[in-house]
């Protein structure tokens, strides 16, 4: 199942577990999927450094190589 939430700025994200999040945010007039990871407890987790910011094109690349990417995880082991 998908864990969805709301940060403090009234952002929704995607929780990836292991204290890792897909928000996403606008920066700079430009719409980004950021995917990063979380330092502190989880009550108050905190962005780290950690973490990539992925625009429209890229994203909709992303979900087009899914199926590959499926395959490269199968042939090297899960």
């Amino acid at each position: 199942d998908v864990k969805a939430g709301v940060n403090e700025s009234g952002e929704k994200y995607i929780d990836l577990g292991k204290k890792r999040r897909a928000t996403v945010r606008q920066f700079k007039g430009a719409t980004f999927l950021d995917i990063r990871e979380f330092y502190g407890d989880e009550s108050d987790l905190k962005p780290g450094k950690k973490g990539i910011s992925l625009g429209r094109e890229q994203w909709e690349n992303l979900k087009k190589g899914s199926d590959a990417i499926d395959s490269f995880f199968a042939k090297i082991g899960k």
